[in-house]
């Protein structure tokens, strides 16, 4: 017992006291972190409504631009088919005109070589005659050398 001016305390009292004033204290701090916990969480449900607010807007816009790129898609793979159906048809176009004109050009064009080469030595008959050339084994040989070469072969 504590003994004081006149009023007389007992230990019981005192840790009684002691625990209220802990409890006073730890209702204290509940109070304030509860306080700031109200707070953060209507911070973030404000955070939640605004970001919400302005992911609908952005969903319906994405969602319009890839349909909007689907319709693009489509469109582009018809553009693709038809290229390639042109492509085939024109390759088919031209390989018909190569087996049926290209033969008998071929052979209209051998013909007018011909013509012109026989025409021009016509005309270049009368005047000097070019040096012949032989061929042999894919070289070509000036009759020049050849008839050195025949006048070797004459001397020996």
């Amino acid at each position: 017992m504590i003994q004081g001016a006149g009023a007389q305390v007992s230990g019981g009292e005192v840790a009684g006291i002691l625990v209220a004033v802990f409890w006073a204290i730890l209702v204290s701090f509940l109070a304030v972190a509860l306080a700031r916990l109200a707070q953060t969480l209507k911070a973030t449900t404000k955070l939640v409504a605004d970001v919400t607010d302005q992911a609908v807007p952005l969903l319906a816009d994405a969602s319009s631009a890839v349909r909007s790129a689907q319709t693009q898609i489509d469109r582009v793979d018809a553009i693709a088919t038809d290229v390639q159906e042109v492509t085939s048809n024109a390759s088919a176009l031209s390989t018909t005109v190569a087996s049926t004109f290209g033969g008998p050009l071929v052979k209209v064009a051998a013909f007018g070589y011909g013509v012109r080469r026989a025409i021009s030595r016509r005309e270049d008959a009368p005047a000097a005659k070019t040096p012949r050339r032989t061929v042999i084994v894919g070289r070509t040989v000036p009759s020049a050398r050849r008839g050195k070469r025949n006048t070797r072969d004459k001397r020996d």
